[in-house]
């Protein structure tokens, strides 16, 4: 047997550290729960409302705002244009501001006082305080991680895969649709899942531009407000075993397809 080196040790020392810092305050919250009353929580049909309004609007927003998405990863991998980096950057703005400033941001737009909102309002969309203005939040705040992970997928295609399709006679949309699409899917899946994750679990821009209806966060916030720690308590756990079920199934279905 090979004896480790220390160094090993103190990976292995640093590393459980981290993964403690993760799983305690989890396990603790869904162990924790079966010792408070938690009745309530499989007889409020709103908790239920909730989880399905999250997980719905946040599959559907990924899909939609895909569409242009998957263009513009396309575009910043594989052409150099002037202020390239001032896109990349505006790309990853999102993630780094703090997510009730991107919830006031995307309000000074779409409030009904603004043209925008105007707008919207003229054709019979609301989208303060409506499943548009969930949607639009959770999509501010998550379309980086889709963006990203597909532009490296196009960024280690080789290019001259799609030349000799184009030198063959085919028209630069067969070949983004036939060729360089289907080699990056993984990549896609993989934005995909990330997309749809950190929408179901966005807060802070969702409850400045749309408290209602309520998504599972806010509704959270909101009991925890009114009742207390040991009434949020089974709810919290229950969203986070639901969280974790999700991500599981996302994972084993990404390994499946690779």
């Amino acid at each position: 047997m090979i004896k480790k080196h220390y160094f090993y040790w103190i990976l292995l020392f640093l590393s459980s550290l981290i993964l403690l810092f993760i799983i305690a305050p989890l396990l603790k919250v869904v162990v924790g729960s079966l010792f408070v009353p938690n009745e309530h929580l499989f007889k409020d049909v709103e908790i239920w409302q909730s989880i399905k309004r999250t997980l719905v609007i946040s599959f559907i927003t990924t899909f939609i705002f895909s569409v242009g998405a998957i263009p513009l990863a396309y575009l910043l991998a594989r052409y150099n244009f002037t202020a390239k980096w001032l896109v990349l950057g505006i790309i990853n703005l999102p993630v780094v501001i703090p997510h009730a400033a991107a919830g006031i941001a995307l309000l000074t737009v779409f409030s009904p006082s603004t043209s925008i909102g105007k707008f919207f309002s003229s054709i019979g969309l609301n989208i303060i305080d409506s499943p548009i203005g969930i949607s639009f939040a959770m999509a501010f705040v998550s379309l980086p991680f889709l963006i990203q992970s597909v532009r490296v997928g196009f960024s280690k295609t080789p290019v001259s895969i799609e030349k000799a399709a184009l030198s063959l006679g085919a028209s630069p949309v067969k070949v983004f649709f036939k060729i360089s699409l289907p080699l990056v899917w993984q990549n896609i899946i993989t934005g995909y899942m990330l997309m749809f994750a950190r929408g179901i679990s966005e807060f802070g821009a969702i409850v400045i531009i749309a408290y209602y209806p309520m998504t599972s966060s806010v509704l959270l916030f909101e009991r925890m407000n009114q009742f207390g720690l040991n009434y949020a308590q089974p709810i919290a756990a229950f969203i986070i075993i639901v969280s974790l079920l999700i991500f599981v199934i996302l994972r084993l279905f990404t390994k499946n397809s690779e």
